[in-house]
């Protein structure tokens, strides 16, 4: 997957994670953030470039 599109869904998760109407909402993009910044760990780990991304808790 490009590392471009998994960099920019992880940014709309935060984002609407901080938007979030309700505590279910936020948790619930939060974790699509975590999600997609796994993947781009792991994406940058096999192309050998950094992989540091900070995901709220």
């Amino acid at each position: 997957m490009d590392l471009n599109y998994l960099l920019a869904r992880h940014q709309v998760s935060l984002m609407r994670a901080d938007t979030a109407a309700c505590s279910g909402a936020r948790h619930s993009h939060q974790g699509l953030a975590r999600g997609y910044a796994g993947r781009i760990r792991q994406l940058r780990e096999r192309l050998g470039t950094g992989a540091s991304l900070l995901v709220p808790a």
